[in-house]
């Protein structure tokens, strides 16, 4: 049992617990996980697979200093767009990190809008092969457009194995599913997933949300602040590492093709804009079909964290 000091929620805790929060881009995770942090006085986790990278902060909206309020963040600024850091790189060095960090601390929060690094911590990876983003971004557009029924019924005629043995209402599985199946040639259920992944602490997980007028206004408005920032700047230090895998990502790819001349200066400015929108929703996406996610609008924080106190009592 930990034995904190009698505000402390976390006093009376068996076993550690790390609190998820998730959500996409631009929603506020930050400030709320700062507020939960200092309320539970303890460190946060960072699961943002861009946020890693020293080099990069302006276009991924890296949390300053005064916006931390001095609580400590970890997998920030952690690695150099030089590294190959992946989900499993993730997954392994955060394991680590918690178990050392749990022998002395009763909670943690781990945040951030990059699901596959959130799963991977959570419920480990499948020993499955490597499929291109093309492929998933295709299916995921698709899960948006056409719906999870259409995908069901593609599944069941190209797999009928792995149709009939996981949850078909969980899409991401579904499109996992298809992913593998388009790219490798072969079935779903041809390959073998690790044994789920047992966890020596408790889990409460829970998304933001806004109005999405609201989310794409606070979207835009942070596009523009970057730029005022000096992303452009930023973007340009970075121009001989352009083909490395960290700068493959929204908020650096329009700069480039900008820096090509592919388009003039305003046309890059709705571009940046347009695709954090589009990023926001597909992130949005992923998240509301993984199981056991309660969701909380984002405005009012307070009722998000009298949830995360009750489930802590609960514990």
């Amino acid at each position: 049992m930990y034995q904190k000091n009698e505000d402390s929620l976390a006093e009376n805790l068996q076993k550690p617990v790390l609190v998820v929060v998730v959500g996409p881009t631009a929603v506020g995770k930050t400030d709320f996980c700062v507020q939960l942090a200092q309320k539970l006085n303890c460190d946060i986790f960072s699961a943002d697979s861009r946020q890693f990278y020293k080099e990069m902060s302006i276009g991924t909206a890296k949390p300053t200093a005064i916006e931390m309020r001095g609580v400590k963040h970890h997998f920030i600024d952690s690695h150099s767009i030089l590294d190959d850091f992946s989900a499993g790189d993730f997954e392994r060095q955060a394991d680590n990190l918690l178990e050392a960090y749990f022998k002395n601390n009763p909670v943690a929060i781990l945040t951030g809008g990059s699901g596959l690094f959130v799963k991977a911590l959570l419920y480990g990876l499948d020993d499955m092969p490597s499929v291109s983003p093309e492929i998933r971004e295709k299916y995921m557009k698709r899960l948006e457009n056409e719906g999870i029924g259409v995908l069901q019924n593609e599944l069941k005629e190209k797999d009928p194995d792995t149709f009939q043995n996981i949850d078909i209402q969980n899409s991401q599985r579904v499109v996992r599913a298809l992913e593998v199946c388009e790219g490798t040639g072969r079935k779903f259920s041809s390959f073998k997933a690790i044994k789920e992944k047992q966890l020596d602490y408790e889990v409460i997980k829970i998304g933001l949300e806004r109005p999405r007028e609201e989310l794409y206004d606070r979207i835009n408005r942070r596009v523009d602040l970057m730029l005022e920032q000096g992303l452009l700047e930023e973007v340009e230090r970075l121009k001989k590492f352009e083909n490395h895998n960290a700068l493959q990502t929204v908020g650096y790819k329009e700069v480039f093709g900008y820096f090509k001349h592919e388009y003039d200066y305003q046309s890059m400015v709705e571009l940046l804009k347009r695709n954090t929108r589009r990023y926001a929703k597909r992130q949005l996406t992923w998240f509301k079909n993984q199981d056991h996610f309660e969701w909380f609008d984002a405005r009012d924080p307070k009722i998000a964290i009298d949830f995360i106190s009750q489930k802590l009592l609960e514990i």
